[in-house]
């Protein structure tokens, strides 16, 4: 399974990025998965409805089931966050896997820059950053520069990056 991460400050557009990739890869024939990482608490379920209920009263997983989705919950209760690699084996197989955060574990990744944010690059301090999608010319850029706002040419570069090189194991 080929992986590429998406990484950037908050608010630089990388859930843009990621939900502009994914019908371009789909019309390309590729199967894709993604994999968010957040540092704020969520909850997918709801108070009151029965796997609510399940979680609220113990249960290490809950998996809820219905003819068009199924979604695993996972209780860490105590245990700490997972690994990147636990997850990624958790998971199908697919054409490629676009994981949104995780910036300092050590896959390839394409960090999101735009200008209005006024962030500093990350690419000087991480070799895994493999190219930088921004809205502004970039220039002395230790990695390609990409159009943040041309997703096709984001996936050639994502589909062409090191052809004969595993992408991640």
């Amino acid at each position: 399974m080929r992986i590429m991460g998406i990484v950037g400050w908050s608010g630089s557009g990388k859930t843009s990025l990621v939900t502009a990739l994914l019908p371009v890869l789909r019309r390309r024939g590729l199967q894709v998965s993604t994999m968010k990482h957040t540092h704020h608490r969520f909850d997918l379920d709801t108070e009151g409805k029965d796997s609510w209920k399940h979680r609220e009263a113990g249960a290490s997983e809950v998996l809820v089931v219905a003819a068009h989705r199924w979604v695993l919950m996972h209780e860490n209760r105590e245990a700490p966050e997972p690994s990147i690699e636990s997850l990624i084996e958790r998971m199908t197989p697919v054409d490629l896997l676009l994981i949104e955060g995780f910036k300092t574990h050590p896959h390839p990744k394409i960090e999101v820059h735009r200008r209005s944010e006024g962030k500093p690059l990350l690419v000087g301090g991480d070799p895994h950053i493999v190219a930088v999608a921004s809205d502004e010319a970039l220039p002395d850029l230790p990695v390609p520069r990409l159009d943040l706002d041309d997703p096709e040419a984001v996936a050639d570069f994502i589909l062409a990056w090191n052809p004969g090189q595993p992408i991640y194991k």
